[in-house]
């Protein structure tokens, strides 16, 4: 018996996942009963990438029958039947789309039976099938794990493997009968990749990255990612996210050359064309790692164009290209552009004069709370560094200059203080200043080591860096 709580009600951003054919008499008709259900709502839902997502609704009358139909075909995928308490079970939706579906609420998977649909016949015989091989192997490997016995526990290795390697072979038989049946796609994607013997290095010795970058070289091997309907299964997405986060280094130009890999081997007016430049978007834009907002960037500028997110519209597609303009120039690496402000004195001051080996660009608010309690620490940092190399460039975000002197009195800011008291000055927007504090760390040349991080962070990233001047 499954549960969920994953059922939600809500849109991926920027465009429609319930897409669908119209077929016009073609279209959905699927009829259930469920014994032990009665008077009581019934969904029907569809996973889409990670989530799952409400396509109809009914109530089920006295004797636990309902029906979902609709005038429009539904995309091919893996669908649920949701029952009171979020208990379901799951459906195959694809060229069959009208048929009959009678289980029990208790035990929907043994208690199925199914009319109208050799899809989810062959589905359920699976399901019942492994179920039977899981009760067979459960104490199998019970006794392995308890047993000090090696040959016991060779012998018992060897018989788990024989009821693997039926589960196995029935889906191997499947696949080689329907070779294109939705559940062959998902069979196949189950099918790990079968690494060769390394090959020996010129000095005999074996390549120790060979095992790895022949995995995600062939990761997608036995996976259609042109397939539209793999995207409505609950398989799509952790593929996809496991090339992304586990077989790809987490650093911007590593993520953005796999990034491209995926998406230049789907069908540019597919679904799963769609989710995965979303999903990357969405994942890099929002992570809470430094950095990382270089891929947001590259996928703004390579994907976000109208000819390519024709599912995207204007306004939307112009707040993702603002984003990535305003971002661009205050990436990792980027020499930031120079900032001349005035001083307490009414003297201007410009970035580009520090000559220190390091300076914090630091924008912050007399008035902020935060800022309140990030400045003094800001300030032990620079009185402990600034013998070795270190400057400070605090930008005032306000306007109030009787304020901001006074601030800078009473605590013995001694760095370099500048203001835009007649806001002459952009930096707001090209900064991305849209809270404060805010820190920034620059080297030399005035290209960004690091941003928007807390003074414990920056303390660490500027020791790294003084020390590795040492060498």
């Amino acid at each position: 018996m499954k549960k969920s709580n994953l059922i939600v009600l809500m849109l991926l951003a920027a465009f429609t996942i319930n897409a669908r054919h119209s077929l016009g008499a073609n279209a959905y008709e699927i009829k259930v009963q469920i014994t032990g259900v009665k008077d009581s709502m019934c969904y029907l839902a569809n996973y889409f990438g990670d989530k799952q997502y409400i396509q109809d609704s009914i109530a089920a009358n006295a004797n636990g029958q309902f029906t979902f139909k609709g005038e429009e075909k539904l995309p091919g995928g893996i669908y649920l039947i949701v029952m009171p308490e979020k208990r379901y079970f799951e459906v195959i939706v694809d060229e069959d789309q009208t048929f009959e579906m009678k289980t029990k609420y208790d035990d929907p998977i043994n208690s199925m039976q199914v009319t109208g649909s050799d899809d989810n016949t062959e589905f359920y015989q699976y399901l019942r099938f492994v179920a039977q091989k899981g009760k067979e192997v459960e104490p199998l490997k019970v006794k392995y794990e308890s047993s000090a016995d090696e040959n016991e526990k060779e012998k018992l290795k060897e018989q788990i493997n024989v009821i693997d390697k039926e589960v196995i072979q029935y889906r191997q038989k499947y696949i080689a009968k329907s070779p294109d049946k939705l559940l062959s796609q998902l069979f196949k994607i189950t099918m790990e990749v079968e690494i060769p013997e390394a090959p020996l290095n010129p000095d005999g010795s074996k390549d120790s990255t060979f095992a790895y970058k022949y995995y995600k070289e062939h990761f997608f091997d036995n996976m259609n990612l042109k397939d539209n309907r793999l995207v409505r299964t609950p398989v799509f997405h952790p593929k996809i996210e496991q090339y992304m986060t586990k077989l790809t280094p987490q650093i911007p130009d590593s993520i953005i050359v796999s990034a491209d890999h995926i998406i230049g081997q789907l069908d540019p007016k597919s679904e799963n064309f769609k989710y995965v430049i979303w999903w990357v978007t969405n994942h890099y834009e929002t992570s809470k790692y430094m950095g990382m907002d270089a891929v947001f960037v590259h996928m703004a500028k390579n994907y976000y164009q109208p000819e390519i997110a024709y599912w995207v519209d204007e306004a939307q597609l112009f707040k993702i290209q603002d984003r990535a303009k305003v971002l661009e120039p205050i990436l990792l690496g980027k020499q930031v552009k120079n900032l001349s402000l005035i001083d307490t004195s009414g003297v201007y001051q410009s970035l580009y004069n520090v000559k220190k080996p390091y300076t914090i660009l630091y924008f912050w608010d007399p008035d902020c709370g935060h800022c309140k309690k990030v400045t003094p620490l800001v300030k032990q940092l620079y009185e402990k560094e600034k013998g070795r190399g270190v400057e400070v460039f605090a930008v005032c975000t306000e306007v109030e200059m009787d304020k901001w002197r006074a601030y800078i009195k009473e605590n013995n800011l001694e760095w370099i203080n500048v203001a835009d008291p007649d806001l002459k000055n952009n930096f707001r927007y090209e900064f991305d200043i849209t809270s404060t504090p805010q820190i920034f760390l620059l080297d030399k040349e005035k290209k960004i080591i690091a941003k928007k991080i807390e003074v414990e962070t920056l303390e660490n990233i500027l020791e790294k860096e003084l020390e590795k001047g040492k060498l």
